[in-house]
Order: C-alpha cells, then structure tokens, then sequence
C-alpha cells in the first residue's frame, strides 16, 4: 500500500493555493538526502515557501518535492524527501497538517498483536 502522506501533502497545497493563501512547507534539515540552502536552516529545521510566484518547476511526488528557487539571489534547485517533510500550512493562519515524527520516518504503526488464549486446566492435588 503507498504512504498516505504524499497525498495528504499535495491536497493540503492545493486547498491553500485555492484559498490565495501562501504554502510553506517545514522540513527537516538534518536529513542526509536533501538539497536545502544550509543559510537558512535554524534548529536542524528550515521552512520553504512554495507559493507558485516563488518557486518553479513544483513537483510534489510521492518520494520527493523538488522545485527550483531563489535564495538570496542565488538560483538553487531544492529536493527534499516526503519523509522529510515535518509540516505544510498556510503562512496567513497557520492552517495544514503537522506530521508526526515517526510517520516522517516511514515507520506504520503495527497491529496489535493478540495474545493467544489459553484455556484454563486443572492439576490433581493430594
């Protein structure tokens, strides 16, 4: 089954492009597979606004979001992997979707595992 974020990721940008509010996406800087502009990072975090005016060739796959950008003047093509992707909201109220940890890791929660049942015996005592 492929992960639900990818999907919750891209619906949640499109409901806050539909409202002209502005997405940004919170994304965890200190993993080793992204392309991120080190300038900008605080707290192993760095937050990346992708409103269509400031971004080019948007790309919300279900393994990476990728685009191209400017930071500080400099041109820079940014990739980042969904299982980084710590929060996306609304820059004006604050509105979208924080991820937990563990699902940014990819890890599904387990089934609990059920106990067999034991039927009760009896012993002889003398």
């Amino acid at each position: 089954m492929t992960p639900l974020k990818p999907y919750l990721i891209r619906s949640i940008y499109e409901w806050i492009i539909d409202n002209n509010l502005t997405p940004h996406l919170l994304v965890d800087a200190e993993n080793t597979s992204a392309i991120l502009p080190t300038d900008f990072i605080e707290d192993g975090k760095i937050v990346l606004n992708i409103r269509p005016e400031a971004i080019q060739g948007l790309n919300l796959g279900n393994e990476e979001i990728e685009f191209n950008a400017r930071f500080s003047g400099k041109s820079m093509h940014i990739v980042t992997p969904v299982s980084g992707v710590l929060a996306i909201y609304a820059k004006e109220n604050g509105k979208g979707m924080i991820f937990d940890q563990e699902d940014s890791e990819g890890n599904e929660p387990q089934p609990p595992v059920k106990k067999p049942t034991t039927k009760p015996t009896l012993r002889i005592v003398k």
